[in-house]
């Protein structure tokens, strides 16, 4: 009973909806943040042209107002003018970051839309566990790897930064020109670097993050038999779980229909495909059939594989009604059916 009751087993895909329902879903805050601090980066070098153009624009105008008295017209002016510094220099900025934000999380655990998480629950604000929140030992591991890996990134950006130090020497040689591009090439070094540790230290915490996750959700025996249960009478489960298997069983009659000798149709309310194997069976048997759209499905494939299709209307109404699938035709249905196989056996030059 005991063994029943140890979470060893890998949740089941209700319970991982369950919890997505609740907003519990596998989010690594160090991928969001590399992902964002990427685009960010990307963003700025591509949009820095445009941004340092419009900055410059703005600062020249704002240099033409000093000395000058500032009235009513020139207060509206100023404000439009720094309206637009901040819609076309910034914003496009904020919200390429915000779109990585996005992005970082949704490629994590897919698009959620929930509003569980924000459902007044008093026991958030409850000072006495939300003290012992802050100082639990999850957040004490977490803040000793924060600082772990800001240890890491720092040092090995101080790494590259003293090796850089000791060619000053050489580069105080250099002219103006080729010293702001050596000074630039080194901090392109020193942050791309710093970046790749970071990218690392995020596909680990990723790894973490997810395996925490679904180690949290690991349920018992029992909860698995019980959650079984539950499903079953479900009556939209026992609905989708029967739609399921009469789409199956569907598949299997329709790939039977090229191994027809003939298809009977009504001609268009029924089709019925039968085949006659003298070695397998002592009378033909009933392949497939089916009615309306199902009738002109199996038409279709029929016409696709050169079955021959019949039309009589009595013999594919009585062989729809009376004859199920996979089973032999009655004997009072034997002279009809053996007139219409003999007739697609005298188009084939066989024998019954």
């Amino acid at each position: 009973m005991a063994d029943d009751q140890e979470k060893t087993e890998e949740p089941t895909p209700k319970k991982i909806e369950d919890a997505r329902k609740k907003g519990n879903v596998p989010k690594s805050q160090d991928t969001a943040g590399i992902v964002t601090l990427f685009v960010a980066i990307l963003a700025f070098l591509v949009l820095f042209p445009f941004i340092s153009k419009e900055l410059f624009e703005a600062s020249r105008y704002f240099f033409t107002l000093f000395g000058s008295e500032i009235d009513k017209q020139k207060a509206v002016e100023l404000a439009i003018v720094t309206t637009k510094v901040i819609f076309l220099a910034v914003l496009p900025l904020a919200a390429a970051i915000a779109i990585a934000g996005i992005i970082g999380n949704v490629s994590q655990f897919g698009f959620l839309f929930t509003t569980e998480p924000l459902a007044i629950d008093l026991k958030k604000i409850d000072p006495i566990k939300g003290a012992k929140n802050l100082f639990s030992l999850k957040k004490i591991i977490d803040g000793l790897k924060n600082t772990f890996k800001s240890f890491v990134v720092l040092g090995v950006g101080f790494v590259f930064f003293f090796k850089f130090i000791q060619e000053l020497p050489t580069v105080m040689m250099f002219g103006l020109g080729d010293q702001l591009r050596w000074l630039g090439e080194k901090a392109f070094i020193i942050a791309a670097v710093m970046l790749f540790v970071l990218l690392i230290f995020a596909a680990i915490d990723l790894v973490i993050t997810r395996k925490r996750y679904f180690d949290d959700l690991k349920m018992s025996k029992q909860e698995i038999k019980d959650e079984m249960k539950n499903m079953e009478g479900d009556p939209q489960v026992k609905a989708k779980i029967r739609q399921i298997q009469m789409e199956m069983s569907r598949k299997r009659m329709m790939a039977e229909v090229p191994n027809a000798d003939v298809v009977v149709t009504n001609p268009t309310h029924y089709a019925v495909a039968l085949k006659y194997d003298q070695t397998k069976h002592k009378a033909p048997i009933v392949l497939a059939k089916g009615a309306d759209m199902v009738a002109l499905q199996i038409k279709k494939i029929a016409r696709q594989n050169g079955v021959h299709i019949v039309e009589n209307k009595p013999l594919a109404q009585a062989l729809y009604k009376q004859v199920d699938i996979d089973k032999p035709i009655p004997e009072e249905l034997f002279a009809a059916v053996a007139e219409v196989l003999a007739y697609v056996y005298k188009m084939e030059n066989k024998t019954l």
